[in-house]
């Protein structure tokens, strides 16, 4: 846009009604959310730069400081997010294969009707396609595109967010494992810590055992008795008393 022409469009704004303004701020924020090219009231096959051409239209239609709505602000924003999707190439092409299934299931849906309207169908045939391509620039197509585009984007978000959840799940389900690995090796790594803290005691006991033939005080830990057995295990042989 040149200077000329948004200096004109400025002008023009200027003297537009704060009606005018507070109805587009309503229109814009009951807009389908996931429809870009609703918020921008464009049509599903305008340019990137038809785009930003109608974002700097309405985006001075409904700025905070010229809007007194109290919404004007979600509105502005609402609009530079849709620019900002339309305008990212994967964004644009998602929504624009998004829109292209939407068509197909239109297409097949008219096809069935037609085969059952003979005087159509003949007069689909004769005009190599032009019927049909009239009857989608009509308004009847459009607003059932519009719906169907909708119908389909929500499908697409609900296993999106689906998706999302079990992606969620499954990281608390890992993260919760690891948790519980690092805690089991942590008590092991005390248990040994302990048992590594016991071994003078353990061993200055078995000395004094093996000394004094005595048993260890209450509170100390004893070595295990020693029993020798035959093989056939008809016997034990106890320990020989010494001295």
């Amino acid at each position: 846009m040149g200077e000329e022409d948004d200096l004109l469009l400025k002008s023009f704004f200027a003297e537009v009604s704060e009606v005018e303004r507070d109805n587009e701020v309503v229109r814009i924020l009951s807009c389908f959310k996931l429809n870009p090219f609703e918020h921008l009231n464009l049509s599903f096959d305008s340019s990137p730069d038809e785009v930003k051409k109608q974002y700097r239209k309405l985006s001075l239609m409904v700025h905070p400081d010229k809007c007194k709505h109290p919404q004007s602000k979600e509105a502005f924003g609402a609009l530079a997010k849709a620019q900002q999707l339309l305008l990212e190439p994967q964004e644009r092409e998602y929504l624009l294969s998004q829109i292209n299934a939407a068509k197909e299931e239109l297409r097949a849906k008219r096809k069935k009707q037609l085969k059952k309207d003979n005087a159509s169908k003949i007069k689909s045939q004769v005009d190599e396609g032009k019927y049909e391509q009239q009857y989608e620039q009509s308004d009847e197509f459009q607003q059932q595109l519009k719906l169907k585009v909708r119908e389909i984007l929500t499908e697409q978000e609900w296993r999106r967010r689906k998706m999302q959840m079990r992606i969620s799940e499954e990281e608390g389900r890992l993260k919760k494992d690891e948790e519980e690995t690092k805690e089991m090796w942590k008590r092991k790594r005390e248990h040994e810590e302990q048992w590594e803290g016991t071994r003078e005691n353990r061993v200055s006991s078995w000395r004094d055992f093996m000394k004094t033939g005595k048993k260890a005080k209450k509170g100390e830990i004893r070595p295990p008795k020693l029993k020798t057995e035959d093989p056939n295990k008809s016997y034990v042989q106890r320990p020989v008393k010494r001295g």
